[in-house]
């Protein structure tokens, strides 16, 4: 597939080198269009501005920070994203330092920020992915448990499992958690997957549903 990957920060960065790991067709964007050129050389994918990235992709990531993604998302234009699979990996992250170790984030319990996304831009499909883990372990985690699970969350079915078959490729167990009011319980795991680390330097870590 045709990736555009929006943002220029690790995220991002992992995420390309990723798609381009296994085989697909990347572009990487951040606002200034050649802000990413050499790294994107070295890797071996395409680099440009958000707009030039969202036209690219027949999927998209977004990977820029909570804050500022209804930002990005309005520099790209609703029409770009329209009816494209939208891997959204943020997370609300905001309102100050933490607080013993917990994030402060601009949503509530009976909101989250996927959904804010999607209602901004109706017509993107978008799906919640890769907000539960850190930047090293997104592609191809190994840990001795075996494969970690990948919560993922959308209000189009065909979208989820577009994006479950991209999980399945980079070595994720999914469980698929329904509409976009999921991510309002997805989100808030980044909060517990950092807790180790901003308490103890412990970020090697990643979550797993356990079946009977």
């Amino acid at each position: 597939m045709k990736v555009g990957v929006i943002g220029s920060g690790a995220v991002g960065k992992v995420l390309a080198a990723g798609f381009k790991k296994h085989g697909h067709d990347v572009m990487i964007g951040s606002r200034d269009a050649g802000k990413l050129a050499v790294w994107a050389a070295e890797a071996g994918v395409a680099s440009g501005s958000f707009e030039a990235t969202a036209e690219f992709g027949e999927i998209v990531v977004l990977s820029v920070g909570g804050a500022v993604a209804g930002d990005a998302l309005t520099l790209i234009g609703a029409d770009r994203l329209a009816g494209k699979v939208v891997i959204d990996t943020t997370n609300p992250i905001g309102g100050g330092p933490p607080e013993k170790a917990v994030l402060h984030y601009f949503t509530g319990m009976n909101d989250s920020l996927m959904e804010r996304l999607q209602a901004q831009v109706p017509g993107a499909r978008f799906v919640k992915a890769f907000s539960c883990v850190g930047n090293a372990y997104m592609v191809n985690p190994a840990f001795p448990g075996g494969p970690p699970t990948m919560f993922i969350a959308g209000n189009d079915a065909e979208a989820r499992a577009t994006v479950a078959g991209v999980l399945d490729q980079f070595g994720w167990e999914v469980e698929d958690l329904g509409s976009a009011a999921a991510a309002r319980a997805i989100e808030p795991l980044c909060m517990l997957w950092c807790i180790p680390g901003l308490s103890h330097g412990r970020w090697n870590h990643a979550f797993k549903l356990l079946r009977t």
